[in-house]
């Protein structure tokens, strides 16, 4: 029987941004210590047996995370034309490392984006 594998890493990135058209606090500018959580999946191993190598992962991770890293998120494209809302973060961040990740045999499934200890938003696309 073929089963599936899921791979998980993670990286960090502190940010500032604010949230318009919200109704609180946040649409003041605040900053958070972000924390990402990518997961990748595949039915097959390579050569090594591995489905794609950590240090693949962590990589792409870092070079996404590094484009936020220090930054005053409306100020950067996309977040200066939509709300830099932890869901919209967390679809770019999918839609990032799936373009350094994603081969036939392996796809970023889901990345979890924390924006404290106590919140988050997982986003993952419908197959």
């Amino acid at each position: 029987m073929a089963g599936t594998y899921t791979l998980r890493v993670e990286t960090d990135f502190a940010a500032a941004h604010r949230l318009h058209g919200y109704d609180g606090n946040c649409a003041r500018l605040h900053g958070h210590n972000w924390k990402v959580e990518v997961e990748v999946t595949g039915r097959r191993l390579d050569g090594v047996g591995m489905v794609v190598d950590f240090k693949r992962m962590k990589q792409a991770a870092r070079e996404v995370a590094a484009h936020l890293d220090h930054f005053y998120l409306n100020e950067i494209p996309p977040f200066d034309t939509i709300n830099p809302t932890a869901e919209n973060i967390a679809a770019w961040f999918y839609r990032q490392v799936g373009e350094r990740l994603n081969t036939p045999d392996a796809r970023v499934s889901a990345v979890t984006l924390w924006e404290t200890e106590r919140a988050c938003v997982t986003y993952r696309e419908d197959e």
